[in-house]
């Protein structure tokens, strides 16, 4: 397929996005099967376009005047793709399976690119429901905040300590260009442009023998900040697939007891494979069943509970910047209270002197901050760990990134603008000794 012949299918995807209202893995799998012709290149390149439009799709469109498909496609080549009027005008010239020619107040348009008088959910590309939310977290800064959760995230993975060093595993992989995490001990990052492909990791050797896993730096400190400490009892409240807890593995190096469980048991199906991929000899999966709870034999025994709670993921649009659109004000309330419900659930579980590390992947404070306070109010003997102890398991890399992290008296938030990473909001709160 030409370029143009790409630009052409991501306004088709984008079309049907819209009409059908779905997500655009579903959108973008059916324009696959109708159009078996079309490679693995040019499927992998339509879906960077439909993305990336995504991704600016109110700006694009205050760009354009106008929110259709076609305008959300091309303003996003402006404003994403750092493209000139020209070179769009090349790529839309009426030809054979190309998008119909620039008309003049579109060149207009994508020539002045403004902007200048666009209100903060324009320029933070988010949307509009949400900027009282983004204004009392981030205040005048959430234009900023926002457009960096809508630019692309890089591929961030998560070296198995368990079975190498990032030292070597960085040699293995260097020639994707891997570099060392800024934060985390663990980590390797490969940054990617504009329109860049996404590597094949998950095909390389070291992946298969379970030397690392995808995940982005953000949930490694979230991760590392629960501390975790070999010989100790932790219980995983949430862990799903079990990306945390091959974290809380590693770093108890397979010493002390880990129960993973989650409230729906479809979820934790492909924690096994991994456990086993990663060499993780310490790790019990708890299944719910429906006439009893399993995790209820902990009570009073957990060093540590991680909750990875359920949450509306908006600190995640960077990977998922479809969802941002989906997003509704029902959503949110109904993962309040599922936030409430665990966090009550982990209190029963922490012994005297243990802690209960809460963690989302949302800027929101209404999940975070106003979680850890109706939790403090709701369980006497409990409160939040300082900050200094806090980022005590950072190590000498502590100081900086207080300096980037937006702290409160609650927790940690981190953002793509503050700290590089995923929007993961971290508080970790201690139960009174004796």
């Amino acid at each position: 397929m030409t370029p143009a012949a790409r630009i052409s299918a991501a306004i088709e995807v984008l079309a049907d996005i819209d009409a059908r209202r779905r997500p655009a893995a579903d959108a973008l799998k059916d324009w696959g099967l109708a159009h078996r012709f079309a490679g693995s290149g040019d499927r992998a390149a339509i879906a960077g376009l439909t993305y990336d439009a995504l991704r600016r799709r109110a700006s694009s469109a205050w760009i354009m005047g106008e929110d259709t498909p076609r305008a959300v496609v091309l303003g996003m080549l402006r404003r994403e793709r750092g493209m000139e009027v020209n070179g769009i005008a090349g790529l839309t010239d009426g030809s054979r399976f190309a998008p119909e020619p620039l008309s003049e107040e579109e060149r207009a348009r994508l020539a002045a690119a403004d902007l200048s008088d666009a209100p903060a959910h324009v320029v933070g590309d988010y949307p509009e429901w949400l900027d009282p939310h983004f204004a009392r977290v981030f205040g005048e800064g959430r234009a900023e905040e926002g457009e960096a959760l809508a630019r692309r995230a890089p591929v961030d993975l998560r070296v198995n300590t368990l079975k190498v060093s990032r030292e070597d595993l960085g040699v293995e992989l260097g020639e994707l260009g891997v570099e060392p995490s800024r934060w985390s001990p663990w980590g390797l990052r490969i940054a990617l442009d504009a329109g860049a492909r996404s590597p094949a990791i998950q095909s390389e050797p070291s992946f298969i023998r379970g030397q690392f896993e995808v995940q982005d730096e953000g949930s490694q400190i979230a991760a590392l900040l629960a501390d975790a400490r070999p010989g100790q009892t932790v219980v995983d409240l949430c862990a799903g697939a079990g990306g945390k807890t091959l974290a809380l593995a590693a770093a108890m190096a397979n010493k002390g007891q880990i129960y993973a469980t989650d409230i729906d048991k479809r979820r934790l199906a492909p924690i096994h494979d991994r456990l086993d991929r990663a060499g993780v000899r310490n790790v019990q999966v708890l299944t719910p069943r429906r006439e009893s709870d399993p995790v209820d034999k902990l009570k009073g025994q957990a060093d540590l509970v991680l909750i990875d709670a359920p949450c509306t993921g908006t600190g995640t649009w960077r990977r998922n910047p479809d969802a941002k659109w989906r997003t509704r004000p029902g959503a949110l309330e109904v993962r309040m209270k599922e936030q409430a419900e665990v966090l009550d659930r982990a209190a029963a579980l922490v012994k005297p002197g243990g802690r209960v590390a809460y963690v989302t992947c949302s800027v929101l404070a209404e999940e975070n901050a106003d979680q850890v306070n109706g939790f403090l109010r709701r369980h006497d003997g409990f409160a939040v760990l300082p900050v200094p102890e806090m980022l005590a398991p950072l190590g000498e890399r502590g100081f900086m990134f207080r300096r980037a992290v937006l702290a409160s008296d609650e927790g940690l938030q981190m953002t793509p603008h503050r700290t590089g990473t995923d929007g993961f909001f971290v508080s970790v709160l201690r139960r009174t000794p004796g």
